[in-house]
C-alpha cells in the first residue's frame, strides 16, 4: 500500500470537511440578533424565515464551493436535519490539491458521501480500494475527527449533528449586520435578497461549546488559514422558505466561495451503511499508517 499517498488523501477529506464547516461559521444559536443597530424590518423578516425554515425537515441541495488553492467542488444531493444530520450527496472536486490527491489514487475526482447522526461515510472510488484490500468506503466519526483534528473537529462534530438550512439565517441574525437587498429572481422563484458580514471566529466562539483550551486551539487554526470575516447572503422565497444562501471571505490560500441551493423541502431521504466489508474505519486507518512507520513508501 502507498501509505503516504493514502494518508494525504484521507487527511484531505477530513481537513477540508472540517475547514469548511468551521467556515461556514454555522452553530446552534437562538436567533436573536447580536446588538447591532439594525432596522427592525429585515430582522423580523428574517425571524419567520428561521422558523419557517428551521420548521421544514428535508430539502434537495445544490452547490458549489472553493477554498483557495485547496480545492474546489461541485455537490448535489438530499438532506433531513430531523434528528441530525442524514443523507447523500454527490461531491466532485473540479480543481485544487484535494483533486491531485484523489488523482494520485486513480480516483475519478468524484465521490459519494452518506451522512449520518453520529458520523459519515465517503465511497472514494476503485482506485482508492486497490490501497485498501479491496475496500472503497471510509467511514468517518464525528467524536474521532474531535479527537484527530482537536478543536476544529469538535467544532465540526457539533455542527453537523445540528446543521440545517436556516443556520446561515442564523447566522446574520447573531452577527446584527444585516440589511435587506431587494426582490430577485433564483432560478424561477421569485426571492427576497438580505447580505450581511459575519465574523466567523467571534460567531464560532459565540454559538459552541467548547472550553477555554478548545476556543484558543481553535481561534489559532482559524488565523492560521486566515478565515476573519465572511460576507453571507441569503433568498427567501414568499413562503419564508430559504432558496439560495452564499458565503464569501479570504483564506491564506485564497478566496472561500460558496453557493448552495436549497428546493423541495419535505423530500423523503432514504440513506444506508455501506456493507462493513467494503468500508474501513478512517481512525483505524490511521493507526495502521501509523504502525507501518514513517519509512513506507
Amino acid at each position: 500500500m502507498r501509505t503516504n499517498t493514502v494518508r494525504r488523501v484521507c487527511l484531505s477529506v477530513a481537513a477540508a470537511a472540517a475547514l469548511t464547516s468551521v467556515a461556514a461559521c454555522s452553530g446552534s444559536d437562538s436567533g436573536k440578533s447580536g446588538g447591532g443597530v439594525v432596522k427592525a424590518d429585515p430582522i423580523a423578516a428574517l425571524l419567520d424565515v428561521q422558523k419557517k425554515t428551521g420548521g421544514e425537515s428535508s430539502a434537495k441541495v445544490e452547490g458549489t464551493t472553493r477554498m483557495g488553492t485547496t480545492m474546489s467542488m461541485n455537490q448535489s444531493g438530499t438532506i433531513d436535519w430531523t434528528d441530525g444530520l442524514t443523507g447523500a450527496m454527490e461531491i466532485t472536486y473540479t480543481g485544487g490539491s484535494m483533486a491531485d490527491a484523489m488523482k494520485q489514487t486513480g480516483g475519478t475526482g468524484t465521490m459519494q458521501a452518506r451522512y449520518f447522526k453520529d458520523g459519515y461515510v465517503v465511497n472514494m472510488g476503485d482506485g482508492f480500494a486497490k490501497q485498501t484490500g479491496g475496500k472503497h468506503w471510509i467511514s468517518y466519526g464525528y467524536a474521532d475527527l474531535a479527537k484527530i483534528a482537536g478543536a476544529s473537529g469538535e467544532a465540526m462534530k457539533q455542527q453537523m449533528q445540528n446543521t440545517t438550512p436556516d443556520q446561515g439565517v442564523k447566522s446574520l441574525l447573531a452577527s446584527g449586520d444585516v440589511k435587506k437587498v431587494g426582490k430577485e429572481d433564483v432560478r424561477g422563484v421569485s426571492a427576497t435578497h438580505y447580505s450581511g458580514t459575519v465574523d466567523v471566529a467571534a460567531l464560532t466562539a459565540k454559538n459552541s461549546e467548547l472550553d477555554a483550551d478548545q476556543l484558543e486551539q481553535l481561534k489559532k487554526q482559524l488565523s492560521d488559514a486566515g478565515i476573519t470575516t465572511e460576507t453571507v447572503d441569503i433568498w427567501v422565497d414568499d413562503n419564508d422558505l430559504l432558496v439560495k444562501k452564499t458565503e464569501r471571505g479570504q483564506m491564506k490560500t485564497g478566496e472561500l466561495n460558496s453557493t448552495v441551493y436549497y428546493s423541495d423541502y419535505g423530500t423523503k431521504v432514504s440513506v444506508e451503511q455501506p456493507p462493513a466489508a467494503d468500508t474501513v474505519d478512517f481512525a483505524e486507518l490511521l493507526k495502521q499508517q501509523q504502525g507501518a512507520g514513517s519509512g513506507a513508501s
